[in-house]
């Protein structure tokens, strides 16, 4: 299945029904007085977060949803069926904008999470509500009125605890498979990662997290050089990244710490709170160094690149230090999500009984 991570719809709610102008007609009963019924409501157009779907694929040939309009009134006080809604069924961390104002209109983040993207209109009064001891055979009655209508653009960010972010052929969806089930695409040159994977790391029985892996970052990105920054979006939920540097000897010229530089450069550019969330250094690949220069040559990237965060020395490719890694990776979310409980159940600070004067 192909990833589709945008895309652009039109809601349309239904109308409202009509209200009746109707006057009682039977035998014997000469002045039967209005007996007009409303007109039903006009259905919404409900979106649902669902957890079983994964892209929006579905969003890339329907472009238009509209919900049923409400039925019009009758006579005999008959009041028109209400229109159905339309519930339509979204990833998991969909994010939905206004295209016109830009401004976001639902964030859908966890599962079953809904939200009323268009509204249905009211239906119209029949006569019978304007009879009085003044107007005892009212004609008037009222039109049901329309339904709201959007256009909105769909992104959808998934959603996961860690980020992989790197050069193409980084080692990022090696990485992915050696600590996960998840089994990306493998080959020996760039871009072989064209959508973004998520794999779960189940550290023991009872501790896991999510990682994605997305397709990897070259200089340019912003000018839309390889795959631009496309798919960085995915990474803005995490809460940890992980910048995967091959420092492996390579025939093919190129200077490491010049493009780790150039990746960090690029996140900057795309979003200041992307390059600001928490972000580790991976230094990957570590199996093609001699074991007797392994220690040298990470330190002396270290130095060169002035890092001063967490740093980890792994090969993906057999295995070594991604245990480590990711039982380092698990304490700290166990660490962020202890802080968080912490400051929810922290009590609010007291408001003064009176207001402060003004200056």
């Amino acid at each position: 299945m192909k990833f589709i991570d945008e895309a652009k719809i039109q809601v349309i709610a239904g109308k409202g029904g009509d209200g009746s102008a109707s006057f009682r007609r039977e035998k014997n009963i000469p002045f039967g007085g209005p007996d007009g019924g409303d007109g039903g409501r006009g259905g919404s157009v409900i979106a649902v977060a669902d957890r079983n779907i994964n892209t929006l694929v579905e969003f890339r040939f329907k472009h238009v949803f509209k919900a049923q309009k409400g039925e019009n009134g009758r006579g005999a006080q008959c009041y028109g069926k209400g229109g159905e809604d339309l519930i339509v069924r979204v990833p998991v961390g969909t994010v939905f904008t206004d295209v016109n104002s830009g401004e976001v209109v639902a964030d859908l983040a966890a599962d079953g999470q809904t939200v009323c993207l268009a509204k249905g209109g009211k239906g119209g009064l029949g006569n019978l509500h304007f009879k009085s001891s003044t107007n005892r055979a009212p004609r008037q009655h009222t039109l049901g009125e329309p339904g709201e209508e959007w256009e909105l653009e769909m992104e959808l960010k998934v959603l996961a605890d860690v980020g992989l972010l790197g050069m193409p052929n980084a080692g990022k969806s090696t990485f992915i498979r050696a600590v996960s089930a998840a089994r990306p695409k493998v080959a020996d040159y760039p871009f072989t990662t064209l959508a973004p994977n998520l794999g779960v790391v189940r550290v023991d029985s009872e501790r896991s997290f999510v990682i994605a892996d997305i397709p990897g970052l070259i200089e340019g990105a912003a000018e839309g050089a390889g795959l631009g920054h496309q798919f960085l979006r995915h990474l803005q939920r995490t809460r940890v990244l992980l910048h995967l540097v091959d420092i492996s000897p390579r025939w093919e010229a190129g200077d490491p710490v010049h493009e780790a530089c150039a990746i960090v450069e690029e996140l900057r550019k795309y979003d200041q709170k992307l390059y600001d969330k928490t972000r580790w250094l991976v230094l990957n690949k570590i199996d093609m160094v001699d074991e007797a220069e392994r220690e040298a040559v990470v330190a002396q990237f270290v130095a060169d690149y002035e890092w001063t965060g967490p740093v980890f020395a792994i090969s993906a490719l057999d295995g070594t230090g991604c245990t480590a890694l990711t039982y380092a990776v698990m304490d700290y979310l166990g660490t962020q999500a202890a802080v968080v409980l912490e400051e929810e159940d922290e009590p609010a600070a007291a408001l003064p009984a009176t207001a402060p004067p003004a200056a």
